[in-house]
Order: C-alpha cells, then sequence, then structure tokens
C-alpha cells in the first residue's frame, strides 16, 4: 500500500532545506591560468550580508527561496509557515540539518510539513547544498557596491533558475532510487 494511501492524502512530496548566507566579501574560487601566472581581482570584505532560506524539490526541479536578515528559530518558523501556506493541502517530507534553528523547541511544525533530520555534519547529503555552490559561483569574482545590489543579483539568478536545471543539480542518485521505489 502506497504512504499516501496509509496517510490518507491527496499528495507526498520530498523537499531538501537549507540557508545560505549571502554576502559582499568577493567570492573566490580557482581559476585556470597560464603555469607561472597569478590570477589578479579586486577582493572586497565588508561585513554586510543576509540570508536564503530555501527548499528544493529534485524530482520536480521546483525551488522556492525567502530572503531574512539572520539565521534564527524565528525567521525559520516564518518560512515554515509561508511555505506551509504555499504547499497547500499537500505533505511534504522535508529533509533538512541539524542547525540549532531547525530544532529550538519553540518551532511549530505546520501539519503538512514531515521533517526528516539529516546526520549531522553531512552537508554533502543535502541536495539544496549544490543549488547554492552554483548560485555564488554565477558571480565569482564580482564585487558589488551595494547590498541591495547584490540583493538584486541574488533575486535575478534565482528567477532563471529553470527547473531543469534544479533537477540536474539535485537529483542525486540514491535519492531518486528512493523516490522511484
Amino acid at each position: 500500500m502506497e504512504l499516501e494511501a496509509i496517510l490518507g492524502i491527496d499528495q507526498l512530496r520530498y523537499l531538501a532545506q537549507d540557508e545560505t548566507r549571502i554576502g559582499r566579501k568577493t567570492e573566490t574560487k580557482r581559476v585556470i591560468t597560464s603555469i607561472g601566472f597569478k590570477p589578479k581581482a579586486k577582493v572586497q570584505w565588508p561585513r554586510e550580508a543576509f540570508w536564503v532560506y530555501g527548499v528544493v524539490e529534485p524530482l520536480a526541479g521546483w525551488q522556492w527561496t525567502r530572503e531574512y536578515s539572520k539565521l534564527n528559530s524565528e525567521n525559520f518558523q516564518a518560512f515554515l509557515n509561508d511555505l506551509s501556506a504555499q504547499l497547500g493541502s499537500t505533505v511534504a517530507v522535508m529533509q533538512l540539518d541539524r542547525a540549532p534553528a531547525h530544532r529550538a523547541q519553540a518551532i511549530e511544525w505546520p501539519e503538512n510539513i514531515i521533517p526528516i533530520f539529516q546526520p549531522a555534519h553531512c552537508p554533502e547529503l543535502n541536495p539544496i547544498e549544490r543549488v547554492w555552490q552554483f548560485l555564488k559561483g554565477l558571480w565569482k569574482g564580482e564585487n558589488f557596491p551595494s547590498l541591495d545590489a547584490l540583493r538584486q543579483r541574488v533575486s535575478q539568478e534565482l528567477k532563471q533558475l529553470s527547473a531543469k536545471q534544479v533537477q540536474s543539480l539535485t537529483s542525486f542518485d540514491f535519492i531518486l532510487d528512493a523516490l522511484l521505489q
């Protein structure tokens, strides 16, 4: 018997959730250069930042995000409430890490979100981590004049992220095997 029938629901979705800190400090990564040449780039170090909370659905390629000023249980609760409203009558099993904000006793889990905590110290198991890595790579080496300019760029890149890209980044074989059994 299928899980949906057992639980008495119309649809069950698998989501992966995480947050990332995005700031004006220049994102740097390796660069290919000729032997003996060092790449030169201006790097800025301001401490201004914001947090993007998000979920992805690897099977469908759906992604949904919200921006908050910091990572804490109050903002996480607001995120959960917004996500619950977005899901409507759909029930979601949501994978997330063991961050203190996720495990706070004050968190009131909506009825349509079932949390599943991944093992500690295993960010590589969470598919959304690859989305954050991909996004930050898009502005590698760029400097932003203000936090608002960075916010606009993040918003633009998230809007342009297609379902096929999300599927490509997040559809790990072990997850697809489990979901398609």
